[in-house]
């Protein structure tokens, strides 16, 4: 995929789709549609990574809805298609079932696409954070506490990975990154999984901000973390979720005028409203976006919460027949990160 990938990222902006959740709530899907015939005592509403077990139709629909808006990067439904996040519904013996799935799901609709005009087309297999933490303890009082270690996160990533890649993904899309070390972990399972196959399992990465001062939940700056991720080689890196546009520009400055991997940003539809709703409309996100292309900052864009296929295909337009960002060429030095990045040039 690298190639491929290189020889798009070169000639235009890419498109990545958006998400799954805000698509499968217009479904309004019951307790029973989730579950499907599956045999749980357990509650599978709002459980969206097991439709692709239960009811794949409907993801291969909305898979389908983003092709048609513009997207050449396609995630898998499979945010929360690990160990860790299924045991909430009692599925974590389905994870590796889950991912081979989804990602048949998207390898099929995009090579049905293109098939059928020629545009190359890209599964990423979605990675999300799980609801542990590496950095951080869950207890006040006992701040050396974990509920994981990194050995068994990356377990768990290597038992997702695995099965995505078997599915059919290119890439793994490890995204909306709150702690750096679980990304980490996420990063080796990435490469021990390739070494298994004998080749390269190529890896984009995501991180999400959590405050207005432009870091993660366990506290690295945006500076900070791309120095700690570097050496991955990541097909793609940036954020996502996040913010809406108008908050996460700032950081996109920085992050293109350091990063030298190709620099992609998926932001939420604005900020949510007091019932957590987002009110930005399609026309209002591109032309934010727009600006972003137009001032040289992007090379991929796509859409996190909120967003749809209209907002997608708002970005696509808007982004039409305008260059790609050009890699900086940073001069070499020694940078070490710790909350924040240190850089002492040679």
């Amino acid at each position: 995929m690298r190639n491929a990938w290189t020889t798009l990222i070169s000639t235009r902006i890419a498109i990545k789709d958006g998400p799954y959740g805000t698509q499968v709530q217009e479904l309004a899907l019951e307790e029973a549609d989730y579950r499907g015939n599956l045999q749980t005592n357990h509650d599978q509403k709002g459980n969206n990574d097991i439709l692709n077990l239960t009811r794949p139709a409907d993801i291969a629909g909305i898979c389908d809805k983003y092709i048609a808006a513009g997207a050449d990067l396609l995630a898998t439904n499979t945010f929360n298609a690990n160990a860790i996040s299924q045991a909430d519904y009692g599925c974590e013996a389905l994870v590796a079932d889950i991912n081979r799935a989804a990602a048949r799901i998207i390898r099929d609709c995009c090579d049905r696409a293109t098939a059928a005009d020629g545009k190359p087309r890209f599964v990423g297999g979605a990675v999300g954070p799980t609801n542990k933490t590496l950095s951080l303890s869950p207890r006040v009082s006992d701040p050396g506490f974990r509920e994981v270690d990194f050995d068994q996160m990356k377990a768990v990533y290597r038992e997702q990975i695995d099965a995505l890649v078997e599915g059919g993904a290119d890439c793994i899309l490890i995204e909306t990154v709150f702690d750096t070390l679980n990304a980490k972990a996420a990063i080796v399972a990435a490469a021990e999984a390739g070494d298994a196959l004998g080749r390269e399992v190529p890896v984009m990465l995501s991180m999400t901000i959590t405050d207005m001062a432009g870091r993660n939940l366990s506290g690295q700056t945006v500076e900070a973390f791309w120095a700690s991720v570097a050496h991955a080689r990541p097909l793609a890196v940036g954020l996502n979720c996040s913010f809406g546009a108008t908050e996460l520009r700032p950081y996109v400055e920085t992050l293109a005028g350091i990063v030298d991997v190709p620099l992609m940003i998926y932001p939420n539809a604005g900020l949510p409203n007091d019932l957590g709703a987002y009110d930005e409309a399609p026309d209002a996100t591109a032309a934010l976006i727009g600006d972003w292309a137009r001032r040289g900052l992007i090379n991929a864009i796509g859409g996190c919460c909120g967003t749809t296929p209209a907002h997608i295909a708002a970005m696509a337009g808007v982004c039409a027949g305008l260059p790609p960002r050009a890699l900086p060429h940073p001069a070499p030095a020694l940078v070490l990160a710790g909350m924040e990045a240190f850089n002492l040039a040679a």
